[in-house]
């Protein structure tokens, strides 16, 4: 059944990436120059309205703390944000865009995902090397702002309640989204 939800997520999510032009790169290099902004309000009003929806249920106990994962923050997490940020900007595709672009048949698309596996190979069988060098050293390890009901994380901000502090910065988000012009 996990695989059947997990399918249709993605569909969704796909079919969402496509209808906002997130699949055209020409409209996320746009988005990055500040020069489009509909689809920088999509992702800002995406982000916004599923972290309300997801610490409201959450607070209402619909959702098992247990599932949340926090991942540790390293110095090459730092580097390889820079490496794809970069190559969002160069290439116009992100992985989730990039894959959107695939399945629309997008020809640049096909050499953005086929330049990410080779990547992503060349880093597996590096990854042993790399271990031992300043990209695995540990930035403070797991935290979050708000108490997630999970005592693995630490909560940088543990007295005030969860859904205030994530439920502030998704309408934050929204509103932004909200304000934000089209074109500039």
């Amino acid at each position: 059944m996990k695989i059947v939800l997990a399918l249709i997520l993605g569909f969704g999510f796909g079919f969402i990436l496509q209808k906002v032009g997130a699949a055209t790169p020409r409209k996320i290099v746009d988005m990055l120059r500040l020069k489009d902004l509909h689809l920088m309000k999509a992702i800002l009003l995406g982000i916004g309205s599923s972290s309300l929806v997801l610490f409201l249920l959450l607070a209402l106990g619909l959702i098992d703390p247990g599932h949340l994962s926090v991942k540790s923050s390293y110095v090459g997490v730092i580097v390889g944000g820079l490496i794809l940020g970069l190559g969002w900007a160069i290439a116009g595709f992100c992985p989730g865009t990039g894959l959107v672009g695939l399945g629309a048949g997008r020809r640049d698309a096909l050499f953005f995902v086929a330049g990410g596996l080779l990547g992503a190979w060349l880093y597996i069988l590096r990854h042993g090397q790399l271990q031992t060098t300043f990209l695995f050293q540990e930035l403070g390890g797991k935290a979050t702002l708000a108490t997630t009901g999970n005592p693995k994380f630490t909560a940088l901000l543990p007295g005030l309640p969860p859904l205030l502090i994530a439920g502030g910065i998704a309408v934050v988000f929204i509103i932004i989204a909200w304000k934000l012009p089209d074109k500039t």
